[in-house]
């Protein structure tokens, strides 16, 4: 298992050290923060996103069709009481001429993104304290 650091950097800036990248995050101005970096749940969106992303990009690579043009658009839905997201939708906007054949297995290409999955069947969450 690879192991992420997570540190303190200053302010309420929280970053994550993983596989030789830094992950830094921030709160906005009105949280208290600097609204230097993304905040902690906006990264969660981005890795759903991002995640469908590879999926539909590697799709469309092993089938040689132009990706020129293609997208994809995420928006969520928020309690405001909770403050959990309560919905997500995932749009992909294909590129002009693309295929109509390829239309549904591209959707279903974007499914198979395994952070979505793994929100379907979430892992077991172990917090300790460490001294």
């Amino acid at each position: 298992m690879d192991e992420m650091k997570i540190t303190f950097p200053g302010g309420i800036k929280v970053n994550a050290d993983y596989k030789g990248f830094t992950i830094a995050t921030d709160q906005p101005r009105d949280e208290g923060g600097d609204g230097t970096a993304p905040e902690p749940y906006d990264l969660f969106l981005a890795s759903i996103g991002t995640c469908a992303g590879i999926y539909v990009l590697s799709f469309c690579r092993e089938r040689d069709l132009d990706t020129e043009g293609l997208r994809l658009s995420l928006k969520a839905e928020k309690d405001e009481k909770t403050r959990l997201f309560t919905k997500v939708r995932l749009d992909i906007h294909l590129p002009p001429g693309f295929p109509e054949k390829y239309a549904k297995a591209v959707k279903r290409a974007a499914g198979l993104c395994t952070v979505k999955r793994s929100l379907a069947d979430p892992p077991d969450f172990e917090v300790r304290v460490d001294r």
